[in-house]
């Protein structure tokens, strides 16, 4: 598909007024080849990937510099470190792991590498049990490794006990580790999205994916147009999220070709960040909600983000990872702003779950709450997960602190409010033991 003189004028106003950027660009690999019940060896191979994510690193630079394009951040996914645990389940094995996986991607200047990941939708395996027990300990020690647990899917049902034990460690956690982890309901192969991202089963031993951004793309179009009905508004999103789309696969398209890797997905999700001019809430705001949180709001978000799907399906073949709206409390400047005004609560945020793939995401949470309570959080969101058959995640930040204090992580991680949570006790409801049963959902599979 050619580029009009338009399209290329209308999309260098985009880059250099209204912050269109790539989010990211990630190098999916398979890393199963390392895979040794002798830990020496498995540290041994897994350290041969120096060349290939320096060369990767290098690529991405000098297709940034070549298409003028910013790119915000390099990254790397492996093999869930999961199956590594399964040859030899050791917590100290574990540690070793994600260091050594950091340390790969500190040296290669890589911004962030994501696997550190399992599977416990129904039970806990002894790699994944492993892989848990490690967790706070791990991210606590490093500063570029991601990863995530994925407890819940319509396929096998909901582990109330890997959501406790996810629970435990992660309010044992530092900001800046806890950031780096999510639990997942559905998780997708091959997500670009940190902290989900990991290389997924039936797919090529490596890959290219990218994720698109671009919320202030959207909010100029429609400031610009200010159209009168819900039809032409809708037209205004999946037009401007078709060019951005585009913008993303001719991204993806020459880092592939540069370092002989094939394209995999481009992830067609919106992503804040804290830079004024780059948030999902000044999208809906612009729509007429004036303030976030507000009734209205869900409508908006819904509107948008198949608006989103249908232009960008449209754009590419390759649509994958998540493919949704992300609303990363702390990483959206004027989301951060409207919870700690109060127009936006944590049941907004569940609330808005049901039309967007990010659950409650970059959210405080008061060390003084109980861990019940926050398993419960929790559960009341993969749940939706469970039942609808999406994609959800919970990405929450123990603080030390109270509801409405505010804590500044810098950098693309933002400003953290701590959320107030619903009162009344939940204790003897989560702990019960077992799952939850995979719901009538299933049989659609059939």
């Amino acid at each position: 598909m050619k580029y009009t003189a338009e399209e290329i004028t209308e999309v260098i106003n985009m880059l250099t007024h209204e912050d269109l950027d790539i989010r990211s660009v990630t190098l999916s690999v398979n890393t199963l080849f390392a895979l040794s019940d002798n830990p020496d060896r498995a540290y041994s191979k897994l350290l041969s990937l120096d060349g290939i994510f320096s060369r990767f690193s290098e690529v991405v630079d000098y297709v940034q510099d070549k298409l003028g394009v910013r790119i915000v951040t390099k990254r790397v996914s492996v093999s869930p470190v999961q199956y590594f645990l399964e040859a030899y389940p050791d917590v100290n094995h574990a540690i070793k792991l994600g260091g050594i996986m950091d340390d790969l991607a500190l040296r290669s200047g890589i911004d962030y590498i994501g696997g550190f990941s399992g599977y416990a939708d129904r039970g806990l395996s002894r790699g994944t049990y492993v892989l848990l027990e490690s967790f706070s300990k791990t991210f606590n020690s490093t500063s570029r490794l991601s990863g995530m647990l994925n407890a819940a899917s319509t396929q096998e049902g909901l582990n109330i006990d890997a959501v406790k034990l996810f629970t435990d460690q992660i309010m044992n956690m530092t900001p800046n580790a806890s950031a780096r982890v999510a639990i997942m309901a559905n998780s997708p192969q091959d997500s670009p999205f940190v902290p989900s991202a990991h290389h997924g089963r039936g797919v090529p031993n490596s890959l290219i994916n990218i994720a698109v951004s671009g919320p202030g793309v959207i909010t100029g179009v429609i400031r610009r147009a200010k159209p009168s009905s819900f039809q032409e508004l809708y037209e205004l999103v999946k037009k401007a999220s078709f060019k951005v789309t585009r913008l993303g696969e001719l991204v993806g398209r020459t880092v592939s070709e540069e370092l002989g890797v094939p394209m995999g997905s481009v992830d067609l999700s919106l992503a804040p960040s804290p830079t004024v001019g780059d948030s999902v809430a000044e999208i809906i705001e612009s729509m007429g909600v004036s303030k976030v949180g507000s009734h209205g709001s869900i409508t908006a978000l819904a509107l948008l983000m198949d608006a989103v799907k249908k232009g960008g399906s449209m754009a590419t073949n390759l649509v994958g990872g998540l493919s949704s709206a992300f609303i990363p409390v702390s990483e959206d400047s004027i989301m951060a702003t409207r919870m700690k005004q109060g127009y936006l609560e944590i049941n907004d945020l569940v609330a808005m779950s049901v039309v967007c793939n990010s659950g409650i995401d970059m959210v405080g949470v008061s060390k003084k709450e109980p861990k019940d309570k926050v398993t419960a959080l929790i559960l009341d969101v993969l749940s939706i997960g469970l039942i609808l058959g999406k994609i959800l995640g919970v990405r929450i930040i123990p603080l030390d602190g109270n509801p409405g204090d505010e804590v500044d992580l810098g950098g693309i991680l933002g400003k953290v409010v701590i959320a107030k949570l619903k009162q009344g006790e939940v204790t003897d409801f989560v702990s019960r033991s077992g799952f939850i049963p995979t719901p009538i959902k299933r049989l659609e599979y059939g």
